[in-house]
């Protein structure tokens, strides 16, 4: 996503724990903030920061993730409390922290969810559990900053070809769901997807859009999804 806005012209501000993938990913413009997103103190920093150097926010795209492959009984309190941290309570407050930014610009504040937000997956149960409080969340953030001008858009990627799988806690996955890793979604096909949503406002964005037909189907028939989940 950055290396596709940056050619289209946006001035990036990226935060990140890792500094070096940082600066991999941020060019020689943007401005890098190495930090902890879970933490207030980076949060607020990012949006000083950010001012500081462009003046204004256009668009916020929450985008730090952590997966967790415990099964929903034997996953630590602890593991739980960590996945909601950064998956729901920092994309939550930096959408706090830049909506007054954003009211000023009627920009766009984009929240990266999951498909597994919308269909619960028994192995990745508390991911699952925390995409779906940000989709929720992502619907009332829509309503209240309509009247402001902003768009706010749910991205909903299906799998996508990165390193989740190998720094995801917990235990492996089922050897399916390794296995279907064959027919991700490319990273650079997602951000396409992700970007153009912003250029069009779109509310939702399903990448790949064949995810749509899954989420439909557990709507309308979600017992007959639920026992074949469990069967892999």
């Amino acid at each position: 996503m950055a290396a596709i806005l940056r050619e289209r012209g946006a001035l990036l501000s990226l935060v990140a724990r890792n500094e070096s993938r940082l600066r991999e990913a941020a060019g020689a413009d943007a401005l890098m903030v190495a930090g902890d997103v879970t933490q207030a103190a980076v949060r607020a920093d990012v949006i000083r920061q950010t001012i500081g150097r462009w003046g204004r926010i256009d668009i916020l795209i929450n985008n730090a993730g952590r997966g967790s492959y415990y099964s929903v009984f034997n996953t630590p309190p602890d593991e739980t409390r960590a996945v909601f941290e950064l998956n729901f309570f920092a994309a939550v407050e930096m959408a706090q922290l830049a909506a007054p930014w954003l009211r000023e610009t009627r920009g766009t504040l984009v929240n990266i969810s999951s498909i597994a937000g919308q269909i619960p997956l028994p192995w990745l149960p508390y991911y699952s559990a925390s995409k779906a409080a940000l989709a929720s969340i992502t619907s009332s953030q829509r309503i209240e900053m309509r009247r402001g001008g902003v768009n706010v858009m749910g991205v909903f990627p299906g799998y996508v070809d990165t390193g989740f799988q190998a720094h995801a806690a917990g235990e492996r996955p089922p050897d399916r769901v390794v296995q279907g890793k064959r027919l991700a979604v490319s990273t650079a096909d997602c951000a396409e997807a992700i970007v153009n949503g912003i250029e069009r406002r779109k509310r939702v964005v399903v990448t790949p859009g064949m995810g749509w037909p899954l989420v439909i189907f557990h709507r309308l028939f979600p017992g007959f999804v639920e026992s074949r989940l469990g069967a892999v």
